[in-house]
C-alpha cells in the first residue's frame, strides 16, 4: 500500500471515531492511544493533520475532554508534517493556522499558536464577484466552520451568504456532493452566528444527506452542521480565537 493510500484510510478511520464521539455513538475521541495503537504511527499522525481543526469538534460541540496527552499528539501531528506557508496552498496554510490557533486555545498554551505560520493576507477568499470560484475557495475551509474560531475567513463568510447559498445549490445539481456538504456546514455556521440565509440549511442538509450519500469526512461535515443548525441562531460566543 502506497503511503498515500494509508494515510487517507487512516483520516477516515479518525474521521469515523470522530463522527461517533459527536453523535454519542461512539466512545471519546483519544488522539494519544489512537496513535499508540495505529499499526502506522506515521499515518496515524497525517490522520491528525488532515482532519485539522476537526478533531476538536467533539470537545467544542459535545464536552467531550481534550486530555494534556491529546494535544501533545496534535502538537506531534505538526513536528512530523510542518505546516505550509506554500503561497499556492493557502488553503492549506489557513486551516494549519486554524488548528493551531485551537490548540492554543484549547490547551491554554499561547506558544502553540506558532506551530503554523500567520498566512497571508491574500490567503483569505476575498471578492465574490466570481461565487463560483470564491464557493469552492470557501469549501476548502469548511472545517473553519466551528465553534472557538473567527478571524478573516469567517468575515468572509458573512460577506458572502449569498455567494455561499449559490454555491450549495450548484454542487447540487452538479452532484458535487462533498463540496455542498462543506458549504451547508458554513450555511449553518452563518446562521448560529446570526445571519439571514436566502437557503433554508435544514432542507439543504436533508437533501444532500438523502441523495448524495457519505464517506467519513462529509459525514463529520454533515455533523458539525446539524450541530450547529439545532443550536439557536445568534448565540456564538463573544470570545473566539483568530486564526
Amino acid at each position: 500500500m502506497s503511503s498515500h493510500s494509508a494515510f487517507a484510510e487512516a483520516a477516515d478511520a479518525l474521521a469515523v471515531s470522530v463522527l461517533g464521539a459527536l453523535d454519542g455513538t461512539g466512545g471519546a475521541v483519544q488522539l494519544a492511544r489512537y496513535a499508540d495503537d495505529a499499526p502506522d504511527t506515521l499515518a496515524a499522525l497525517a490522520a491528525v493533520r488532515v482532519l485539522g481543526a476537526d478533531v476538536f469538534s467533539p470537545h467544542l460541540l459535545a464536552g467531550h475532554p481534550f486530555p494534556a496527552q491529546d494535544t501533545a499528539v496534535v502538537a506531534k501531528a505538526f513536528d512530523v508534517f510542518p505546516a505550509s506557508d506554500a503561497p499556492e496552498e493557502a488553503a492549506v496554510a489557513l486551516r494549519d493556522h486554524a488548528t493551531a490557533a485551537l490548540l492554543a486555545r484549547v490547551s491554554g498554551d499561547e506558544a502553540l499558536r506558532g506551530l503554523a505560520p500567520v498566512p497571508a493576507d491574500d490567503a483569505v477568499p476575498g471578492d465574490t464577484a466570481d461565487w463560483s470560484a470564491w464557493s469552492v475557495r470557501m469549501a476548502q475551509l469548511a472545517p473553519l466552520a466551528t465553534l472557538g474560531l473567527d478571524g478573516p475567513v469567517h468575515e468572509a463568510a458573512r460577506r458572502g451568504v449569498l455567494s455561499l447559498s449559490r454555491g450549495v445549490s450548484r454542487s447540487i445539481l452538479r452532484r458535487d456532493f462533498p463540496t455542498a456538504v462543506r458549504l451547508v456546514r458554513w450555511l449553518a455556521w452563518l446562521r448560529y452566528d446570526g445571519a439571514e440565509l436566502p437557503l433554508d440549511p435544514d432542507v439543504a442538509a436533508e437533501h444532500v444527506w438523502l441523495v448524495g450519500g457519505a464517506g467519513p469526512r462529509a459525514a463529520l461535515d454533515l455533523a458539525i452542521a446539524r450541530h450547529f443548525l439545532e443550536l439557536p441562531p445568534g448565540t456564538a460566543p463573544k470570545e473566539a480565537a483568530r486564526p
